[in-house]
């Protein structure tokens, strides 16, 4: 019992020591509350897949009403800034320079196919092939404006347009498909993964440069009571941040929570959990700020970034690479965030992620825990 409680009284001095050192610390702040803060308006306002305005370039060969009708179809469109020209020479030096994205050409021909019942009135699209989505937004924008303009000029003219099939769109859980309502709570769980790792890798590192870590190895503190002294502020830290950042996201940007805010933290702690013993585990290897921020970078934040299904789809990797997605945490984390925003509490979802978390965080804790050696070498 006496053991028991020394041991609650060295953590609770731990405790005390590392939630004074953050006070005092401005960089602990700083990563904790304004990096976030500027990572999410980055996200949010510089990060978009979706293109509105985009530039284009029309060349008009026929000038009759038809081709004019189909021209102010395409100006009164918010996806275009369109640039109207007679001859498409005009716009090749422009899309040499990257000033427009398309060319659409109505032929002079255009009208008189258009009176003939036995021809199809062509239009061409040229894309910048040099930026394929981009390429992409523009065929498939140019052939939605073409195909709502016969739309209204069959109703104009009073044409028979009924059909057998008149699909009804619906889109579920994101409906007004803005590309910010998932990419948002995407981006935090990259904000996380950054934050966590650098929390708990530079300050330790920190402390093994002052030599302030020799000075607490020389004390009854064992590795247990380190390694959970060090966790739990940062712990505490980062998720005041992951409060904060959700908040953001929901006041701010508007982004919607379906989901219980009270298994949004419990799943955020799961991962936090992982992110701050994987930063732990790479200052108590590194035991130098730069290297351990460098490492951090690229053994947390990168592998996040590209490989968690935040930006690049994951079904559309090589089957090797998608192999290696389920050793990210921020995988399940990303996966659990955008349930829990945009569709609600998927139990049976939210339970397999978070189980992989606590159990790839339980691993690192433990390495961690094996590796963090009470000795000066």
């Amino acid at each position: 019992m006496p053991n028991k409680d020394s041991s609650l009284r060295r953590l609770k001095a731990l405790l005390i020591k590392e939630f004074y050192q953050i006070i005092r610390d401005p960089s602990s702040i700083s990563i904790s509350i304004l990096l976030p803060i500027i990572l999410l308006f980055l996200y949010g306002f510089g990060v978009s897949l979706d293109m509105d305005h985009l530039r284009i370039g029309l060349v008009l060969e026929d000038t009759a009403p038809d081709a004019q009708s189909f021209a102010k179809s395409l100006t009164d469109s918010r996806y275009f800034e369109v640039t109207i020209v007679r001859d498409r020479r005009d716009l090749a030096d422009k899309m040499m320079r990257g000033e427009i994205r398309g060319i659409v050409v109505v032929p002079s021909y255009f009208s008189e196919f258009r009176r003939r019942q036995d021809q199809i009135a062509p239009i061409q699209v040229i894309a910048d092939g040099s930026e394929p989505n981009t390429a992409n937004f523009v065929q498939n924008y140019v052939q939605a404006a073409w195909t709502n303009w016969l739309q209204q000029e069959a109703i104009s003219n009073n044409e028979n347009t009924l059909s057998l099939v008149n699909p009804e769109i619906r889109y579920w859980y994101n409906e007004e498909l803005e590309s910010r309502n998932f990419l948002i709570p995407g981006s935090l769980a990259i904000i996380m993964t950054l934050i966590g790792t650098l929390l708990t890798a530079l300050v330790v590192s920190r402390e093994w440069e002052r030599g302030t870590m020799e000075a607490l190895m020389a004390t009854p503190v064992t590795v247990t009571e380190l390694v959970v002294g060090k966790l739990v502020p940062y712990f505490v830290l980062g998720m005041c941040s992951m409060l904060l950042c959700t908040s953001v996201a929901v006041f701010f940007y508007h982004i919607p929570l379906r989901g219980s805010l009270l298994l949004l933290l419990v799943v955020s702690a799961l991962f936090l959990l992982s992110s701050l013993s994987i930063g732990l585990l790479i200052s108590t290897i590194a035991r130098n700020q730069f290297v351990a921020a460098q490492v951090a970078i690229v053994a947390s934040f990168l592998p996040a970034f590209i490989l968690s299904g935040f930006l690049f789809e994951i079904s559309s990797m090589p089957a090797p690479i998608r192999a290696f997605t389920y050793l990210i945490p921020a995988r399940y984390f990303v996966s659990s965030l955008q349930t829990l925003f945009l569709v609600g509490n998927i139990w049976q979802l939210i339970f397999i992620n978070g189980a992989y978390m606590f159990v790839f965080g339980a691993t690192i804790i433990s390495l961690t825990t094996y590796k963090t050696a009470k000795r000066l070498d």
